[in-house]
């Protein structure tokens, strides 16, 4: 398997396989393969973390980081993670996973912030991100709601995830 950041020539079969992975998932709204392109075009877009896995020459995974805010710190929002049907339960989420923490932190981010499976996430560190005094935009599950501290020595950070807006996550109001 290979991992590499994703090219333009890749951005149809990624489209493919983000749909293809979302269609028989329990929780998914049903747009992640255009919330990818709509995050492409924006301002919270880094083109080095988003990522393909690549089997035979066949791109069977994507995983995408964007820019977020908790505060003033800038933190990356892990979404979505998409593996083809086939291709799950195979390690190649887990192995784009790692390898985007790996250059996050290279690029000097500390936090990554994901609302996710409860079962899933915390094999890759995630954990609870009230554990950090992150708190979410919306009304969901603290299990599910996760943050993995990316840096060893990262500075504490306290309040409410702000997502890209091509996300149209509005904030809670207090």
């Amino acid at each position: 398997m290979l991992i590499r950041k994703e090219e333009a020539k890749d951005y149809e079969i990624i489209y493919s396989v983000v749909k293809a992975a979302f269609d028989s998932s329990e929780h998914s709204d049903g747009n992640e393969h255009d919330l990818v392109n709509a995050l492409r075009k924006g301002k919270a877009f880094i083109p080095d973390l988003s990522l393909v896995a690549e089997t035979d020459g066949a791109i069977v995974g994507h995983i995408m980081f964007t820019r977020a805010k908790v505060g003033d710190a800038i933190v990356l929002a892990l979404a979505p993670l998409s593996v083809l049907p086939e291709y799950q339960r195979k390690g190649i989420g887990m192995s784009l996973i790692k390898k985007g923490h790996s250059i996050a932190e290279k690029l000097g981010y500390e936090y990554s912030v994901v609302l996710g499976s409860e079962a899933y996430y915390p094999k890759a560190g995630y954990v609870p991100a009230d554990s950090f005094g992150i708190k979410p935009p919306f009304d969901v599950p603290s299990e599910n709601f996760m943050a993995y501290k990316i840096k060893k020595g990262a500075s504490d950070i306290r309040g409410v995830l702000k997502y890209a807006k091509e996300f149209g996550i509005e904030p809670c109001k207090p």
